[in-house]
């Protein structure tokens, strides 16, 4: 909503206050200030001209040279390209020295002629091309009415203005008006104000007859307005036009757009000579059809309300007049339509239509039925006036039902709910400024006018009551609560994971929960089902992901396509797994993805590459610092190397893997090298155990290391297994560091070493101890995996 400063003086003295003052004091008190805008911003020097003479420019077809009098000594000579410039008009004229909106005007010579000014489109004057006359759009504006030579067109203009745009919320519709507006700003101001009156008289009687065939019109009223004269509308009634984003048309449609602004109820005139005395309001039928005033024929269905000439529609009821009756130049007589539309009908047909006028955007809000009459009879005094013509009688159909209501509120409640000790006379002046009639002691009786359908509950009262007071005097506490703060089991572990895994040089990605069929399928094994998007805007994001890895390798492509060929990416999020016809199962996972070179130190020429050993670590690394020990086992799955991938347990429960992507996969399908992936299931390491801190112990610790020979089948994992069993309390701690696959090993056998550690707290450590639990597990080793000790 737009609002003229000047405007609305004429109602409520503003003239102390600038645009952004006042524009700062509304928006403090609860409705958004968007802009402020000076209208003459940029403009200076123009004046009214008086073209004496216009002949052709003797070396430009497309110039004409005119002398202007702009009522200084002299007459001045400007050349002018516009197409409709001619002797006799009143023009604007920029003077040498003035400024336009980017430009200054200096003395010029255009094709050798001397040009002393600028005669001035609206355009060039900052005005938008759909505010300007039709006629007018690719030349000069001409004045159509008397006006003093010379005279200050900035003023002429009510360019000496500040427009103020509102941000309005649906449910503050009453200011979608002049007249909502003079009651907000009269509240925050505490100042006296005056609303828009009428006083029509009546001279003939009213032969129209209306008829309702509907009940989403509840109330029609006319007034038809004979011996009416179209033609431009007075300099000031195009001016208030102008500034609320308006473009005048022709006198009589220009007073039912400003009435409209002015008090919010849409209105429209009918040709009478081509509407004929019937009107009937009706749903439309279905296949029925309008040509609208835009020059669109629309085709309505049994949903749409319309206006009918007792046949034919003439009108969509609440959104656009139809062209067979429209005002035109030939027209001599009006008929002038207020009503009340049902807000859902108008609504639907204007979404339906694909059609919104302002007219559609403030009854599908719904208009304050108080002011149906005074919009008609304000529009027919206002016609008379720019137009002439006399007024007939009202003609009305159907009652109208006020929206006044009243709502019960205590003040202990008001102040309960702010946090504070106001006074009962305090809250019943703040109440009375908004124009609300209070009655009461301890419980207040709130009269709300109908123009205020947004005050419905005593939390609504509430609300005006601070806005009022001021959010700024709010006095500001904590909640009253004896629990303290603190993280769920889950985001505690979300976090530390994410502590970890940045710390051992991975970056945090976050991908899409929604991926193609194609990329769902991969990396969660063929027996999961996937969760279908009913309603997907693509094929690309048409399934929930059962995997974190195809999202973070498409990043991972994203990277190394702009040459970034060093990717570290890790990821916590959640997979869907459809589960017949209940919600999704969703778990939480783990994942990362490495390619390229883990380290690269070019001063000592180290360059190390990503591999199954790097991808492992990093997992190792999570899983040591979450205190939870777990084994690995090779593992054929979809989409990964056969022989480069091993699944993750703990107690022997698979709770992700790790290992290379298959080169086909990562190459084919995502252009990428040499590129590892893990990923594992958060919702089992959340029943990890909790972090437990000991003393570090005063007594040397004993290091063995054992280097076995045996069957190359055998996981090492199993074999560390058995070494725990078999060690005894005394091992601390125990570390693979060395496989062996080549001489001196039979081709089907490898080696592998481990480093064992062993410790007391109390004591210092016996050698004997030492060997007696060495000597064990070599005896366990050789029973369980027939193992040898390498030579």
């Amino acid at each position: 909503m737009l609002l003229s400063k000047k405007w609305l003086n004429q109602y409520i003295d503003v003239s102390d206050l600038s645009g952004q003052t006042l524009g700062d004091l509304i928006t403090k008190n609860g409705i958004e200030v968007e802009s402020v805008v000076s209208r003459s911003e940029g403009l200076s020097g123009l004046v009214v001209g008086h073209v004496l003479a216009c002949e052709k420019h003797p070396e430009a077809d497309k110039l004409n040279v005119t002398t202007v009098d702009i009522g200084a000594d002299s007459p001045v000579q400007i050349v002018c390209g516009a197409p409709n410039v001619a002797a006799g008009q009143h023009v604007i004229v920029a003077t040498v020295g003035a400024r336009l909106p980017g430009l200054k005007i200096k003395k010029a010579k255009l094709r050798g002629v001397e040009s002393q000014g600028m005669i001035c489109s609206l355009e060039e004057l900052g005005f938008e091309k759909k505010q300007i006359r039709e006629d007018e759009q690719d030349g000069i504006h001409t004045f159509r009415e008397p006006v003093e030579v010379g005279a200050d067109v900035i003023r002429l203009l009510d360019l000496d203005d500040e427009v103020i745009e509102l941000g309005l919320t649906p449910n503050r519709s009453d200011c979608l008006s002049l007249y909502g507006i003079i009651h907000e700003v009269a509240a925050i101001l505490e100042r006296p104000y005056t609303l828009p009156t009428a006083d029509v008289t009546t001279n003939v009687a009213n032969t129209v007859s209306v008829r309702l065939e509907t009940d989403n019109c509840p109330y029609y009223a006319t007034r038809r307005v004979d011996g009416v004269v179209i033609g431009d509308s007075p300099q000031w009634l195009k001016n208030i036009l102008i500034a609320e984003g308006v473009r005048p048309i022709n006198n009589v449609v220009d007073v039912t757009n400003y009435v409209m602004l002015e008090l919010g109820q849409p209105l429209h005139a009918f040709d009478t000579a081509k509407l004929g005395t019937t009107i009937a309001v009706r749903q439309a039928y279905d296949g029925e059809e309008i040509v609208t005033l835009d020059d669109v024929t629309r085709t309505l269905d049994a949903s749409m309300m319309v206006i009918t000439d007792g046949e034919q529609p003439v009108a969509i009821a609440g959104v656009m007049g139809g062209a067979n009756t429209e005002v035109d130049a030939t027209t001599s007589s009006i008929i002038l339509e207020s009503a009340y539309f049902a807000p859902a009908s108008v609504r639907k047909t204007s979404r339906t239509l694909g059609l919104r006028s302002d007219s559609s955007a403030r009854f599908e809000k719904g208009v304050d039925p108080e002011r149906l009459q005074l919009a008609l009879d304000r529009a027919a005094e206002l016609i008379v006036e720019v137009s002439g013509g006399t007024i007939s009688d009202i003609v009305i159909a159907g009652d109208k039902d006020s929206a006044a209501r009243t709502i019960d509120v205590s003040v202990a409640y008001i102040n309960h709910r702010l946090g504070m000790d106001l006074e009962q006379e305090t809250i019943v002046r703040i109440l009375e400024r908004l124009g609300l009639d209070v009655t009461g002691d301890e419980t207040l009786t709130v009269h709300v006018p109908s123009r205020r359908p947004d005050l419905e509950l005593p939390a609504d009262i509430t609300e005006e009551v601070a806005r009022l007071y001021g959010y700024d005097s709010l006095p500001s506490s904590l909640p009253a609560s004896h629990s303290k703060g603190y993280l769920p089991k889950e985001n505690v572990l979300r976090r530390r994971v994410r502590r970890i895994l940045q710390g051992a040089g991975l970056s945090q990605a976050i991908t899409y929960s929604l991926t193609s069929v194609g990329n769902a399928s991969r990396f969660s094994g063929a027996d999961l089902t996937q969760v279908n998007l009913a309603m997907p805007m693509s094929e690309e994001r048409s399934v929930l992901r059962t995997s974190l890895i195809p999202g973070l390798l498409e990043a991972a492509r994203y990277n190394t396509s702009r040459q970034q060929a060093n990717v570290r990416l890790y990821e916590t999020g959640r997979v869907y797994v459809e589960q017949g016809e209940t919600l999704p199962r969703e778990t939480e996972r783990v994942a990362g993805v490495l390619t390229g070179l883990w380290y690269d130190h070019r001063s000592q020429g180290t360059r190390v590459p990503v591999d199954y050993f790097v991808a492992k670590g990093a997992v190792e690394t999570l899983l040591s610092a979450l205190r939870v020990e777990a084994t690995y086992e090779a593992a054929v799955i979809a989409d990964m190397h056969p022989g480069r991938t091993a699944n993750v347990l703990i107690d022997g429960r698979v709770i992700g893997y790790v290992g290379q992507v298959h080169p086909g996969v990562s190459k084919d399908v995502y252009g990428l090298k040499e590129v590892y992936v893990f990923e594992l299931d958060l919702d089992v390491l959340q029943q990890s155990a909790e972090l437990i801190y000991e003393d570090v112990p005063r007594f040397p610790s004993i290091t063995r290391d054992l280097a076995l020979v045996l069957k190359r089948d055998i996981p090492a994992g199993q074999v560390e297994a058995t070494i725990k069993q078999a060690a005894g309390p005394l091992l601390i701690d125990l570390a693979l560091f060395d496989v062996y696959m080549g001489e001196n090993v039979g081709d089907d056998e490898k080696s592998i070493a481990f480093s064992l550690k062993y410790q007391d707290p109390t004591r210092t450590l016996q050698d004997e101890e030492v060997t007696a639990s060495y000597e064990a597990i070599l005896t366990a080793v050789q029973a369980a995996h027939g193992a040898e000790v390498r030579a």
